[in-house]
């Protein structure tokens, strides 16, 4: 995530759906993290795109997802964090996966 874009941080309960980016759902606000073991932590661009997506599970990441967008606002690139195993996919204008797999 490029710390000179402007961010806004959402908290959410699940995501829906396989396809990259995440589709995160039922959006909660902060103080609903007080009674939350497990949450979804996303960082939205201004134009309401995922730069990031955070798995948390009492207090901590376990797992992370951080995306890049082509200029047509498709889905360019994935790096998925899960297990301390890193894997990056990358994806065509089209939004069709070119290397990388899932």
């Amino acid at each position: 995530m490029n710390s000179e874009q402007q961010t806004q941080c959402r908290y959410f309960v699940s995501y829906s759906g396989v396809k990259l980016p995440l589709n995160l759902v039922n959006e909660i606000t902060e103080v609903d993290l007080n009674n939350r073991n497990t949450y979804y932590r996303g960082y939205f661009d201004v134009t309401n795109r995922m730069l990031l997506c955070q798995k948390i599970v009492y207090g901590e990441v376990e797992s992370e997802h951080r995306y890049q967008y082509h200029n047509n606002g498709i889905l360019k690139y994935a790096q998925i964090t899960e297990d301390d195993e890193l894997r990056e996919i990358y994806f065509n204008e089209l939004g069709q996966m070119v290397t990388g797999t899932l």
